[in-house]
């Protein structure tokens, strides 16, 4: 009995002792999660580390009960994802320089540069994990990111047509070289029918040395650079989706800041800057300088930059941090992927190339998104040479890029689109295709109105380029008495234009304004002569001189500034004395329809 109730007595005395102690084991336990999270982890990638796979982790989700922040933080020191310690370089291009060849080598280069846009030659001489310039702001060095079990995952894509060898994979090597593995969960080639043997059974073979983390697929057709990024997205599998052009290199650190930006705000589209690759000699350079640009356009959709608006400035204390664009260049982005495809991934009646990069973020803005450009992330982009190399995607329109445009604007920029047709007015009969499903697309994610996003985030485009006014006449411009057509001649700004049959020619446009232009070209009186202008002045800002009047009894232009007509004499252009019997004063006017 003696035993069994000291045995019994032993036992409640645990017990209150574990009653005691468990609260105040729960108050330490919640004050350990109440405090800051841990440094982030400094991150250095050996070389010989560079091509391992990916080890795939799954990111903690972010709980209430655990204070972390994911705005990054301006340091004093090295930010956490900063390399250090990196061995230093040597080598043809190291440090982004440009690379010279002799006169022999030149020559043996050419036919590289006919069939690819690139010198290929000089691309040989460079190894393929070169390390370019480091183009950011000094300040991007300091800024502590979230740590990498806070961010999303990345699949970077990459569509290729008959790429330089040299060229794709040293954009490949360049993204591994310079990503965090924890961050990057593959690399998704997309061969867009290409012909060229050495991106065949070779590419595959090399490939394979990064055990899986690079992956191949094939469209088995020419598809078009847009459906084929489509398919990339939906055979990745990370968590957000990040579109390079198949030539690119990436500057030291440019992955993170580009990943903290989607952590924040799932709906943000990340775009990094841009910088340059000569495609003769494969020099790195910084484009912008130090100057913060973002993405406009004009009506006939070319895309423009402007400097960042003060208003926009003024959200920022570093001008290191990200800020708002109405949209992008197109080739280079990083977006959600569930975002993606909710937004209906890429309007698959938009084909081949143009346009893309204004659906997606027009639809991003107007569906309660972001577009942002990232001053901490810079990628370097080759643009092409003389390429001769054929790239006609089979079933596509000659005039395929304004369909796109025909496309996006009927489904998302409601009244404005009249300022495309004013601005292009030969397209107003071609056929876009069905559009009813975007459209129902639109209604079920209750997207704003463009007028909102134009009053709101693209407010320097009415500045920069005032909605056009409407056509008087336009189409082909053909003189009564000789014969002859309106022709810029191939003239630079600043030179003479006249006149030469009317083949093949220009859709011109006299408006309500005065303004004479065809496409983005203006022209405008000089004493006798008519010279071609430029329509944007010093400022980026549309500046047409509006001194034209159709005079539509007698059919004759008048330049209003020097009160003379334009007459021909069947060879050259002029400005005469306005004489309503003279027929070399005469014009007629053709509409012309693609």
């Amino acid at each position: 009995m003696r035993v069994r109730f000291g045995r019994t007595f032993r036992l409640i005395i645990a017990l209150a002792f574990l009653i005691l102690i468990i609260p105040f084991l729960m108050f330490k336990l919640e004050s350990v999660n109440d405090q800051p999270s841990p440094e982030h982890v400094r991150i250095d990638y050996p070389e010989d580390k560079k091509i391992d796979s990916v080890v795939e982790t799954i990111r903690k989700p972010l709980s209430g009960s655990i204070n972390v922040t994911l705005e990054p933080i301006m340091s004093n020191s090295l930010g956490n994802y900063e390399p250090k310690d990196l061995p230093t370089r040597t080598g043809p291009g190291e440090g982004g320089v440009p690379v010279k060849l002799s006169a022999k080598e030149e020559k043996e280069a050419q036919p590289t540069i006919q069939l690819y846009g690139f010198n290929m030659v000089v691309s040989d001489k460079i190894s393929l994990d070169r390390r370019i310039k480091d183009t950011r702001p000094q300040e991007c060095k300091n800024w502590i990111y979230p740590s990498v079990q806070y961010l999303p995952t990345a699949s970077v894509i990459l569509v290729f047509y008959d790429e330089g060898w040299g060229v794709l994979l040293r954009t490949v090597h360049s993204v591994i070289n310079t990503s965090p593995p924890e961050l990057l969960k593959e690399i998704v080639l997309v061969d867009d029918g290409s012909s060229d043997a050495s991106l065949q059974e070779p590419l595959e073979k090399y490939i394979k040395r990064w055990n899986g983390l690079v992956k191949l697929y094939r469209t088995g057709k020419r598809v078009g650079l847009i459906e084929a990024r489509t398919i990339g997205a939906q055979k990745s599998t990370g968590d957000v989706i990040i579109v390079l052009d198949a030539h690119c290199e990436c500057v030291v650190n440019w992955l993170p800041p580009l990943l903290t930006r989607i952590a924040l705000n799932r709906k943000a589209l990340a775009v990094p800057i841009v910088d340059g690759l000569e495609w003769n000699t494969l020099e790195h350079t910084n484009i912008y300088g130090s100057t913060n640009y973002r993405g406009i356009w004009e009506w006939g959709f070319l895309y423009k930059e402007t400097t960042v608006p003060e208003q926009e400035s003024k959200k920022r204390k570093y001008s290191s941090e990200p800020y708002w664009s109405p949209t992008h260049a197109g080739g280079l982005l990083a977006i959600d992927r569930q975002w993606f495809f909710e937004l209906g991934a890429y309007d698959p009646g938009i084909r081949v190339w143009g346009a893309e990069q204004y659906e997606l973020s027009f639809k991003v803005w107007q569906c309660g998104g972001v577009v942002e450009w990232v001053p901490c992330s810079h990628v370097a982009h080759a643009y092409r040479g003389p390429r001769n190399h054929g790239s006609y995607v089979p079933g596509s329109s000659p005039y395929q890029t304004s369909i796109n445009h025909l496309r996006l604007a009927h489904v998302w920029m409601d009244e404005y689109t009249e300022y495309y047709y004013r601005r292009e007015p030969g397209i107003r009969r071609l056929n876009y295709g069905d559009i009813s499903e975007r459209k129902k697309l639109r209604e079920k994610l209750q997207c704003k109105p463009f007028k909102w996003f134009m009053e709101n985030i693209a407010y320097d485009v009415l500045e920069k380029f005032p909605p056009p006014s409407k056509n008087v006449v336009w189409g082909e411009c053909k003189n009564l008495q000789h014969s002859v057509c309106l022709n810029d001649l191939g003239a630079s700004f600043g030179q003479p234009i006249g006149v030469a049959t009317c083949y093949g020619q220009a859709v011109w446009r006299l408006n309500e304004g005065g303004e004479i232009a065809t496409t983005e070209h203006c022209y405008i009186s000089d004493h006798d002569i008519v010279k071609k202008k430029f329509c944007l002045d010093h400022n980026g800002q549309w500046n047409p001189i509006g001194e034209w009047q159709w005079d539509n009894i007698t059919s004759q232009i008048r330049s209003n500034k020097e009160h003379l007509c334009m007459e021909t004499d069947g060879s050259k252009l002029r400005l005469a004395k306005c004489d309503a019997e003279n027929k070399s004063q005469k014009w007629t006017w053709r509409e012309i329809y693609y």
